[in-house]
């Protein structure tokens, strides 16, 4: 169900169970959950097989739950997604095809989501009464606004690539997502987990620039000789 493999420098986490359009279970999130705190490279690329990149949670295993097995489920989800937000490594989502719900809710918690130009985005819970609960009403404001949320969470309606990339759902459209995890993997590790760091920092603003000074001073130090060679 989940499939981990590493070239050295990106883990690749791939959600594979196709026929069910990569639909996750208590024990896909769980190994999702697993596969992403064990991640020791310094970019995770989240993909889905086959033709989606993940509907959510398996609707088949919601409609068993008890209101206490459903809180449950959704703590679980919510802990899967800040594995992938807290990870030290950079995270990217590369999304081809349909990202709906919990798959939606999961591209939200990495850092960047990529789609190619078959995308399509949206948060269908409403339809049938639920919502989005794997922290996707925490993230989805933050990233788009309240406005648009709302609209997304709402009436869950579908959105295409474009509209998604105008929105702030989508950091870019490629015909390649992996490509984008190979480029930022290129640069130093250090480098990247303190940018995430810092740009997740959500401390007070003169929290937040003493710590980005102490972090500057911390690279530069680590980094001398190659700031040397560029002069």
């Amino acid at each position: 169900m989940i499939d981990s493999r590493s070239d050295g420098s990106v883990r690749t986490i791939r959600l594979n169970r196709p026929a069910a359009r990569n639909a996750l279970t208590v024990d896909g999130l769980e190994a999702l959950e697993e596969a992403a705190r064990a991640a020791q490279e310094p970019v995770i690329y989240l993909e889905g097989a086959g033709p989606a990149f993940c509907a959510g949670a398996d609707l088949d295993t919601v409609a068993d739950l008890d209101r206490e097995g459903a809180e449950a489920f959704a703590r679980l989800g919510q802990r899967v997604a800040r594995a992938l937000e807290t990870a030290d490594a950079i995270t990217v989502a590369g999304i081809d095809g349909p990202a709906r719900g919990g798959g939606l809710e999961l591209a939200l918690a990495c850092d960047i989501r990529v789609g190619t130009p078959s995308a399509t985005l949206g948060e269908p819970g409403v339809t049938f009464g639920l919502f989005g609960a794997w922290g996707g009403t925490v993230r989805l404001p933050r990233i788009v606004g309240e406005g648009n949320a709302l609209d997304v969470a709402c009436t869950g309606r579908v959105l295409e690539a474009e509209e998604a990339l105008r929105m702030g759902l989508l950091s870019r459209i490629e015909s390649d997502p992996r490509a984008v995890a190979a480029a930022v993997a290129m640069h130093p590790a250090d480098t990247l987990q303190v940018l995430k760091e810092r740009l997740r920092d959500d401390a007070s603003r003169d929290t937040q620039e003493a710590r980005e000074a102490t972090a500057f001073g911390r690279l530069l130090e680590a980094h001398a000789n190659d700031i040397a060679a560029r002069r």
